[in-house]
């Protein structure tokens, strides 16, 4: 890590300690697939820098914890853990990798859900009377024995800590139960997709999880306190105090959560109109409608930003999306500040994109956004992304693609960590 005068990170070389780890990731990391997840390492190195840096490091917050590598790795540790985040997707995912389980107990479960799935039949009509947006994802055969499995769920397993993790499990393979277009980050119909047998795909599902507890069961760890939150971190109010905060803000142009999660939300019912939940999401083209920019409410890094995109354009929902995003980033800095107890460190991980041309350069407007707030001793690292090297593209359908006539993805993210003193 390299202190940093200036706001200029891009001038750092690559530290080939943040690149790789040489032990491989735990499979509770793998339980679900989810955007831009961080690698499990980074988060035990943040520990380990944090306290050669001087913190005595017990209780660790994840203000954006989005599907929960920092929370189980917090566990693992033996170190309290306090995240939250906007998507109930995510908080589902990362309060399964969180709970210690019963193998005994997991496995009696899944077996009574086997018989009960077996055994029941579902009346067609109810694909008809299914949400259209289902409808529009999922074949008939398919949508069915999806039903039988979710009822089955619902009636074996009483709600909870084991019904919610089989709910991820079921949530986890919908995806490939569907007709969304597979490794694509856009939601986007494949109509030559085959369809799968659905239990087969639950089963393989549930046999990773079956592993992953008994992988984790075998490692030496305190028990410590783990509370995850369905919430805004920009409205939440009773924060607790910790010691470090780890975390990565989602990217402004990047992914829009709400979107990719939908087959999740719609079938675990967390909403009817997957759109819903696409307001107050950071990051998101759509939670900057009827947004007025205003440039003095941006620090001077947005503000320099914001009026290169502005001198190329009109004020279009995407600049206004930059604009709003810096701002709620401004926000959670403040409250990062408000949490952390005297001395205590900010560690974050994150990376630019590019729009018509102009960077948007959220690392720096991070270390602004430290400076203004009265954090020291900021420094810095640079990191590539490993999975990026090969296939630095995306295609028009949203998949990584190593042909060079396609847009280009980022393919290096920044490491940032800060202290606060209280005066």
């Amino acid at each position: 890590m390299i202190s940093l005068i200036r706001n200029d990170v891009n001038d750092i070389a690559i530290e080939d300690e943040w690149n790789f780890s040489e032990d491989a990731e735990l499979l509770m990391h793998t339980i679900h697939a989810y955007p831009a997840k961080f690698p499990a390492f980074i988060a035990t190195k943040a520990f380990d820098y944090a306290e050669q840096e001087g913190v005595n490091v017990k209780t660790v917050a994840d203000v954006f914890c989005g599907c929960g590598t920092v929370a189980l790795e917090a566990k693992l540790h033996s170190k309290a853990f306090w995240g939250c985040d906007i998507n109930p997707v995510a908080t589902l995912i990362a309060k399964t990798k969180s709970i210690e389980y019963n193998i005994d107990i997991v496995t009696g479960y899944y077996e009574r859900i086997k018989a009960t799935y077996e055994a029941t039949e579902v009346n067609k009509t109810i694909y008809e009377e299914a949400n259209e947006r289902l409808k529009y994802w999922f074949t008939e055969n398919s949508f069915i024995d999806l039903m039988r499995l979710k009822q089955s769920i619902e009636l074996v397993v009483p709600e909870g800590e084991y019904q919610d993790a089989f709910l991820c499990l079921f949530s986890s393979i919908l995806k490939a139960s569907s007709k969304w277009l597979t490794k694509s980050i856009k939601p986007q119909v494949d109509p030559n997709k085959r369809e799968v047998v659905v239990w087969n795909v639950f089963k393989q599902h549930f046999d990773k999880f079956s592993k992953a507890i008994i992988q984790i069961n075998s490692r030496i760890f305190k028990s410590a306190n783990i509370k995850i939150e369905n919430e805004n971190f920009l409205d939440f109010e009773d924060f607790p105090k910790v010691d470090l905060i780890i975390s990565s803000p989602p990217y402004v142009t990047s992914y829009e959560y709400a979107d990719l999660h939908q087959l999740s939300t719609l079938w675990l019912q967390y909403t009817s109109d997957y759109r819903e939940l696409r307001r107050g999401s950071i990051g998101s083209m759509y939670n900057s409608e009827g947004f007025k920019i205003d440039l003095n409410s941006l620090n001077a890094v947005g503000q320099q930003i914001v009026q290169d995109l502005l001198a190329d354009s009109k004020a279009t929902a995407k600049v206004r999306s930059v604009a709003r995003y810096y701002i709620d980033i401004q926000r959670a800095i403040y409250n990062c500040k408000n949490m952390l107890n005297n001395g205590g460190m900010v560690f974050f991980v994150v990376g630019d994109t590019e729009y018509k041309g102009v960077k948007i350069k959220n690392s720096e407007h991070l270390v602004q956004c430290l400076r203004n707030e009265g954090f020291t001793d900021i420094k810095a690292a640079k990191r590539r992304i490993s999975n990026k090297l090969l296939t630095p593209y995306r295609d028009e359908c949203g998949r990584f693609s190593s042909d060079k006539t396609q847009r280009t993805i980022y393919h290096e993210e920044f490491i940032i960590s800060g202290r606060k003193w209280h005066q």
